[in-house]
């Protein structure tokens, strides 16, 4: 004689959204990537230390011409974090595909947005840190004479900071090595170094390349800069380069989580 049972059968449980964030496994996950790198003291130096050392050598170059310090290291302030944040990120996330460690991950109940937000938590940790030790150097130790408040002149830098972590993320996705995202770096970094107004107003250029920086965030970067630089107050113009910045940011890093693959080819 056969019976039947009556207990219903347990649902399977369901997968993650891969566009919601859960608070707790985003925390998890920034807390163990920075562990990890706590473990990488020369990630953490080229973090948090070269934007300083390099602020301190282009101080000195133009020693016998501070002003030429004071017109370009603002921009520069908010253009180094960008790039040092946009090459770690970029590499110690695609270690982490290259390892396995992102296919585990996944197979886990955590979604690609829960790890995409950690990983930008954790290197906006750092962000915070080093934009705060470049500023500090800049304004205090190296005399960078600026108009307006220190303060938006940190919050310029902490969110370039941010958009290079949110840029190195969303390239790793396209590397299979740690020397193809590395390779990034001239196509994603350089032309926007060269068209962000950093070396000739951007309305000196060909229309052309205005047109094409006047769509690149780097080029909101250096505007917010130099909004700070020459306005005592917070102009109509920095709040628009700063939400440009941070906009950008967002968008970044939400094509990054649409992009995130288990494996990397």
């Amino acid at each position: 004689m056969t019976t039947t049972s009556t207990h219903p059968a347990r649902p399977a449980a369901a997968a993650p959204s891969p566009t919601a964030i859960s608070a707790s496994r985003t925390l998890a996950t920034a807390a163990r990537v920075l562990r990890q790198l706590r473990h990488d003291p020369r990630s953490i130096a080229l973090m948090i230390l070269v934007p300083c050392v390099m602020l301190f050598l282009l101080r000195y170059v133009f020693d016998g011409s501070p002003g030429t310090f004071d017109a370009i290291g603002a921009s520069l302030l908010g253009i180094f974090p960008l790039i040092t944040m946009f090459l770690v990120t970029s590499i110690a996330t695609l270690r982490e595909r290259t390892s396995g460690t992102l296919e585990r991950l996944l197979a886990m109940p955590l979604g690609k947005a829960d790890l995409i937000a950690g990983y930008a938590l954790a290197f906006g940790t750092l962000a915070i840190v080093q934009s705060a030790l470049a500023t500090g150097l800049a304004l205090w130790v190296l005399g960078l004479d600026v108009t307006g408040s220190p303060w938006l002149l940190l919050l310029v830098a902490l969110l370039d900071a941010l958009l290079g972590t949110a840029l190195g993320l969303f390239v790793s996705a396209f590397a299979a090595s740690e020397f193809q995202a590395v390779q990034f770096m001239p196509a994603v970094i350089f032309p926007q170094l060269l068209l962000c107004g950093l070396f000739t107003d951007r309305s000196n250029m060909h229309p052309v390349l205005e047109g094409i920086s006047n769509v690149l965030p780097m080029s909101y970067a250096v505007d917010g800069m130099n909004e700070v630089l020459r306005h005592t107050d917070m102009t109509a113009n920095f709040v628009r380069d700063a939400l440009v910045v941070a906009g950008c940011a967002l968008l970044v890093l939400s094509l990054g989580a649409a992009t995130l693959r288990r494996r990397t080819a």
